[in-house]
């Protein structure tokens, strides 16, 4: 995922910066309850543990963001910052007091986790889903305002179709994206869980479980009744790919024989002003 969502998504929440015009108070950790619609459902236990270390000598440098509740206050962007802060054993911590709907605060968990990269796969699957559902959007849609291509935005989603265990090991790391986009091809549900088994157990690349499912007998006949489709050039994937993640926002490259065309999306005049800036930049 690239580290930068498109400016299209962004536009879509408040942000999230605090500057000079902010009230700065200190808060009781015992206040705080984390964000209920996070979607990241782990936190790397090292890198809780470095914060702290870097708490300890500096303090916290930036003010975490949160919302009064019923009983104190929910976090909004800052939850790595309050739990290094509870492994320090700090009483309280820096906070900017905002308020935010129900669906804002989804929103903003959502994509600030997108845009660290902080979820695995299954997180990531599941993000991508609660933007399409909450802001109604196509997959196309969506990938046009992430500045990722309609296939990965299904690759990920897809797998949300998998059997539970298979799930779980994706998000444990177990097994990788690249097994579970080879798993999730499979329309047996029995030979799914069989394979995924046999690729912890015997620790399989991902060629090796490509090579088992290519065995079984799964293959769908194909259909005479439709037209030959011209297959697409896989360079003309990869190009695309490699100019989303260049200018960060959808790439469409459109070949007709030894000529074509090469299309960009922008979302607004600051947007195109920037893209604008960058093609002036490579010439």
């Amino acid at each position: 995922m690239s580290k930068r969502l498109g400016r299209g998504l962004d536009a879509l929440i408040p942000s999230l910066s605090v500057n000079d015009d902010d009230k700065v108070i200190e808060i009781s950790l015992s206040q705080l309850r984390p964000n209920p619609y996070q979607p990241r459902k782990t936190f790397d236990e090292d890198s809780i543990k470095e914060l702290a270390e870097s708490i300890k000598q500096h303090g916290i440098i930036q003010p975490i963001i949160v919302r009064t509740v019923l009983k104190g206050y929910e976090i909004i962007a800052g939850e790595r910052r309050f739990r290094a802060s509870q492994f320090c054993g700090n009483a309280t911590i820096p906070a900017v007091v905002r308020s935010f709907t129900d669906q804002q605060v989804m929103e903003i968990a959502l994509i600030e986790n997108l845009q660290r990269e902080d979820l695995n796969a299954i997180e990531v699957a599941v993000a991508y889903q609660a933007l399409i559902d909450k802001f109604k959007l196509t997959q196309e849609e969506l990938s046009m305002k992430v500045g990722k291509s309609r296939s990965h935005i299904a690759n990920f989603v897809r797998l949300l179709s998998l059997p539970a265990e298979i799930k779980d090991n994706v998000s444990r790391g177990t097994i990788s994206m690249g097994h579970a986009r080879a798993l999730v091809g499979i329309k047996d549900e029995k030979a799914q869980k069989e394979l995924a088994d046999l690729t912890v157990s015997l620790d399989w690349s991902v060629r090796d479980l490509e090579e088992a499912i290519q065995k079984l007998d799964t293959k769908q006949p194909e259909d005479k009744t439709k037209p030959n489709q011209r297959k697409r050039d896989p360079y003309i994937d990869h190009l695309e790919e490699s100019l989303r993640e260049r200018f960060k926002t959808t790439v469409k490259i459109k070949q007709q024989k030894d000529k074509g065309k090469i299309e960009l999306q922008y979302y607004s005049k600051q947007d195109l002003e920037r893209l604008l800036e960058l093609l002036q930049y490579m010439a």
